[in-house]
C-alpha cells in the first residue's frame, strides 16, 4: 500500500509550466517512476504525456452534456463537464513507454491536467483508464495491487495524488488520497549494471507430446522458465555476495554479476530419446541497469536487474511477433492459403515440421541518457540503425 509519494521537484515544476503556458483544457499522460516496498513510498520520476492518437485527435478532451435533453431548472445551472480519454490509446503508450523503462523503472500510474470540476464528475473514467494502463504495463516483481492517479488542477492551482485499487470493482470510493509532496528524488539514485550471459538449449518434441509447437511460442516457454531459476540467482556486486537487508553505502556506478546454480538446467524434461526431433538454442548477452533509492536495500537493485533481463528478452520476442503478424496479415491472400513451412515469418514456423535449420536474431538493445544518469532503451531490428530511433515519450 503507498501511504507516500514524492515527486521530482525539477521535472514537476518545469511541467506545471509548461502546461500553464499552453492553456490547455486538458492533459492525461503517463506517471513514470519507481514503487518502494520497504517505506511503502512511491517515487515520480516525471510525467510523459500521451501524444495524440493515428488520427491526430487528442487523448483526452473536456465534454459538455446536451443541454437540450436536460430538464429546465430556474435553479443556477450546474458545471456537468466531465472528462474525454482514449483508454486503449493511452493504454498502448503506456505498453510502449513500459518497454523503453529499465529495471525498477516503471509506469507507476496516470497524470491528468484538467479542472477540478470535470475531475469530479470523471471518476469512473479515470480509474478505468489506471486500471488500463496497470494491464498494459504490468508492474513485475512487486506486489502492488494499486496505481497511482496525479490530480494537476489549474482551477484552483493544486497538484492531489490518489491511489487508485486494482483488486476491487470500480466505484468512486476506489481512489484513496496519498501523501504528496516534492523533493530531490533523482539526486539520490544509485545505478547498478549487469552483463548477463546466458546459454540454453531446449529440446523440441514430437507434436503429440509437446505443448509448443511454433518457435516463438517455445521461446515464450523458455523465458517464463528461465525467469524462474533466474529469481534463485545469488549475486555480487562489486564483487562482494550480496547480503539480503544491507544498505547500499557506496557512490558511483555499481557491477553486479549473477551466479545460477552450476548445471541446473530445468528444461531436460522427462520425456524418451524418441520424442525429441530437434535441439533450439537460445543464447546471447543482455546488459541491464536498474536503480535504487538510498533507503531501499542492496537486494532490490538484485531482484530489479533479474526482472528487467527478464522483461528485455520478453520485449524482444514481442517486437519480433509484433512484426511478423503485420508481414503475415499485408501478405494474407484469401484465394489461397500458405502450406509451405518455409513461406512463414519465422516466429510462426512449427518446428516439428521443419527438415532444415533456421535463426532468428533478436532486436539489439541500445540505450540513450534520460534524466540525471538514468538511462532509458529502445530496441533495434538487425536491418535498423541508431538514427531511427524516435524518443517520442520525452516532452
Amino acid at each position: 500500500m503507498v501511504k507516500g509519494v514524492v515527486g521530482e521537484e525539477t521535472r514537476l515544476n518545469s511541467i506545471e509550466d509548461r502546461l500553464s503556458q499552453a492553456a490547455l483544457p486538458a492533459e492525461v499522460g503517463l506517471l513514470i517512476g519507481k514503487f518502494s516496498s520497504s517505506s511503502e513510498r512511491a517515487f515520480i520520476f516525471d510525467l510523459i504525456p500521451t501524444p495524440p492518437n493515428d488520427s491526430a485527435q487528442p487523448p483526452s478532451s473536456i465534454t459538455q452534456p446536451d443541454t437540450r435533453k436536460a430538464p429546465k431548472s430556474k435553479s443556477q445551472p450546474i458545471d456537468s463537464s466531465s472528462l474525454f480519454i482514449d483508454k486503449g490509446w493511452v493504454a498502448e503508450h503506456a505498453r510502449q513507454v513500459s518497454r523503453m523503462l529499465l529495471g525498477g523503472v516503471k509506469v507507476v500510474g496516470l497524470y491528468v491536467w484538467v479542472n477540478d470540476t470535470a475531475f469530479k464528475n470523471s471518476t469512473i473514467m479515470l480509474c478505468q483508464t489506471v486500471r488500463e494502463v496497470a494491464e498494459a504495463a504490468p508492474v513485475s516483481n512487486v506486489d502492488w495491487d494499486e496505481r497511482l492517479l496525479l490530480h494537476i488542477c489549474y482551477s484552483p492551482r493544486r497538484w492531489n495524488c490518489r491511489s487508485c485499487s486494482l483488486s476491487s470493482n470500480i466505484t468512486t470510493s476506489s481512489l484513496r488520497p496519498c501523501d504528496f509532496k516534492m523533493g530531490k528524488v533523482l539526486s539520490s539514485l544509485q545505478t547498478f549494471k549487469c552483463m548477463y550471459n546466458f546459454n540454453l538449449r531446449l529440446p523440441v518434441l514430437h507434436d503429440s507430446v509437446s505443448k509448443f509447437q511454433t518457435l516463438s511460442d517455445i521461446l515464450r516457454h523458455a523465458i517464463s522458465v528461465h525467469a524462474k531459476e533466474l529469481t534463485g540467482a545469488k549475486a555480487l556486486i562489486d564483487g562482494k555476495l550480496v547480503v539480503e537487508s544491507e544498505p547500499c553505502s557506496s557512490e558511483g556506478l555499481h557491477e553486479v554479476e549473477l551466479l545460477l546454480p552450476f548445471l541446473n538446467n530445468s528444461f531436460v524434461e522427462a520425456c524418451s530419446q524418441r520424442d525429441v526431433v530437434g535441439i533450439l538454442s537460445f543464447s546471447g548477452s543482455i546488459c541491464s541497469f536498474a536503480y535504487l533509492n538510498s533507503k531501499e536495500p542492496i537486494s532490490q537493485a538484485v531482484a530489479d536487474i533479474k526482472g528487467d533481463i527478464i522483461a528485455s528478452l520478453q520485449s524482444r520476442l514481442d517486437i519480433i511477433c509484433d512484426e511478423a503478424d503485420g508481414d503475415s496479415g499485408n501478405n494474407h491472400d484469401v484465394g489461397s492459403q500458405v502450406s509451405d513451412e518455409s513461406e512463414k515469418p519465422v516466429p510462426q514456423l512449427v518446428l516439428q515440421l521443419l527438415r532444415k535449420g533456421c535463426s532468428l536474431p533478436f532486436p539489439r538493445r541500445v540505450f540513450t541518457p534520460w534524466l540525471a544518469g538514468v538511462y532509458v532503451c529502445d530496441y533495434l531490428q538487425p536491418s535498423e540503425t541508431v538514427e531511427i530511433i524516435v524518443w517520442s515519450y520525452y516532452p
